[in-house]
């Protein structure tokens, strides 16, 4: 499979789970509202980090170990060891620190009637079972298979959930289909591991961690940009506005699907590729990858400007209050997607220490700005911390892989991208102006979505027209032959 059709795949698979996840969300939202919806991101987030604590950094050496294919097996045995006890050193420091947790999450107890600590520890420990699995699947290079169990689990975690909470468990259900989902797709994802498990040496744990101590770091990174803010605004603010900015951050994050997919999908190449022909055989997929890292959170920003307070409307008229978060949570994603494509070259090129000082300097300032504006600012002040930090990891992962290995940014595409999104948003801001008023805009669901859909339908056809790399791309992976014009 070439790597723009894997690519493709692993976008429409986690677009398509993003999809069913956003709409059992929206359920969620208008069902139990903002404050059970805080709750939920609050829970979730926390097991998240203990993930990233239970694996620490191994996951991702996993995967370039196992990618390298000199004894895949020894390497998975030695990562499985790994983060089970890592896995256990992370619960016995929830455990011994269960009040505090209690105390963090005091909503909780209003909607479950369980320990918020017990339900903790069973999600983490689901969440690494099925990390592992993906992260293995990734490195025997079945990207496209990783991604198609996407899917599977958001489908299978959305039916769940939004059963038991019709039926009426509420919260409760919410996190136990948020763990049915993760076992199944373990379980299936277990099934098309292929590789052996072997005794492992002294010297498989030692070149895991010889990497991992560098990538460990790039995890906590990712999660410092996704979660931070929303740990710091549980100490400052209720979980009402949580929910609010929960909602913002999760349609942001869903505009970067595609930024990801090509992360995941060249990661394993260019491992493989510097492996065997050296770092300047890898320069044309890095700068295929920052070619296509803003295709869609370009219009997407665009629109989110013009149609924000309408799309957080569509969760509830309390959400309305994150239109401003909203914005500059766009701007971050699209920042981070490009930073994103650099850290991982650095990493697949095996320099995870150079991604280390970076991921060092962007947490420490991402952590700083969000406990100083969200003190002042509140909600506003978490979205600029974060697309602040954003933009300094670009600057910098830039200027660092330049010096590594010479590459060139695909400036002129980008532009490309950026007036046809330009155009999106003119047409787009025309027709809700025209619009308002109208018995199409007074149900606000379907306004919203023939918008965006116009919106979409405008922005790949004036791409088309003016770019003709993005027109050979879309030609050389089609499915089908498509004319030469």
């Amino acid at each position: 499979m070439r790597i723009g059709q894997t690519s493709i795949v692993v976008f429409s698979s986690k677009f398509l789970g993003s999809i069913l996840a956003f709409l059992a969300s929206l359920y969620f939202a208008r069902t139990l509202g903002a404050e059970a919806f805080g709750v939920y991101g609050l829970v979730l987030t926390i097991v998240t980090w203990l993930k990233l604590g239970g694996t620490m950094g191994v996951g991702s050496a996993m995967t370039k170990r196992i990618s390298e294919d000199d004894e895949p097996g020894a390497f998975l045995s030695a990562g499985l060891l790994s983060v089970l006890v890592f896995g256990f050193v992370a619960s016995a420091l929830v455990v011994l620190g269960g009040d505090l947790v209690t105390a963090y999450i005091g909503a909780f107890d209003r909607y479950v009637a369980a320990s918020v600590v017990w339900v903790i520890l069973v999600l983490l420990f689901i969440k690494l079972f099925y990390t592992v699995v993906i992260k293995t699947l990734e490195g025997e290079r079945k990207v496209h298979v990783a991604a198609l169990l996407d899917p599977i689990k958001f489908g299978s975690r959305s039916v769940i959930q939004i059963g038991l909470v019709f039926a009426g468990f509420g919260l409760g259900g919410m996190l136990l289909g948020y763990a049915i989902g993760g076992v199944l797709i373990g379980v299936i994802g277990s099934a098309y591991v292929s590789i052996p498990l072997t005794r492992p040496a002294k010297r498989h744990f030692q070149s895991l961690y010889e990497y991992a101590r560098y990538s460990w770091l790039g995890s906590l990174k990712s999660r410092s940009f996704n979660d931070v803010d929303i740990l710091v605004l549980g100490v400052f603010v209720g979980e009402a506005l949580i929910g609010i900015y929960f909602a913002a951050w999760s349609i942001a994050k869903f505009l970067n699907l595609f930024a990801t997919a090509i992360q995941s999908t060249l990661f394993p190449e260019i491992s493989h590729l510097a492996e065997r022909r050296g770092l300047e055989a890898v320069t044309g997929l890095i700068e295929d990858s920052l070619t296509f890292a803003g295709l869609l959170v370009i219009p997407g920003l665009a629109g989110g400007v013009i149609l924000g307070d309408r799309l957080l409307a569509v969760y509830g008229p309390e959400f309305v209050e994150g239109t401003t978060v909203f914005g500059l949570l766009l701007l971050a994603v699209l920042l981070y997607g490009y930073q994103k494509q650099l850290l991982n070259a650095l990493n697949a090129v095996d320099r995870p220490d150079i991604a280390f000082r970076i991921n060092a300097a962007f947490i420490a300032l991402n952590a700083s700005l969000n406990v100083a504006l969200i003190w002042r600012y509140g909600l506003v002040g978490a979205a600029i911390a974060t697309a602040a930090s954003a933009a300094l990891g670009l600057t910098v992962s830039y200027v660092a892989l330049g010096r590594l290995l010479r590459f060139e940014a695909p400036t002129d595409e980008i532009a490309r991208q950026a007036f046809a999104a330009l155009v999106m948003g003119v047409v787009i801001h025309v027709a809700r102006t025209a619009g308002e008023g109208t018995p199409v805009a007074a149900v606000n669901e379907a306004f919203v979505l023939l918008l965006v859909a116009a919106g979409a339908a405008i922005y790949f056809l004036v791409l088309v027209a003016i770019s003709s790399t993005f027109r050979g791309t879309v030609r050389r992976n089609a499915p089908f032959d498509l004319p030469n014009r």
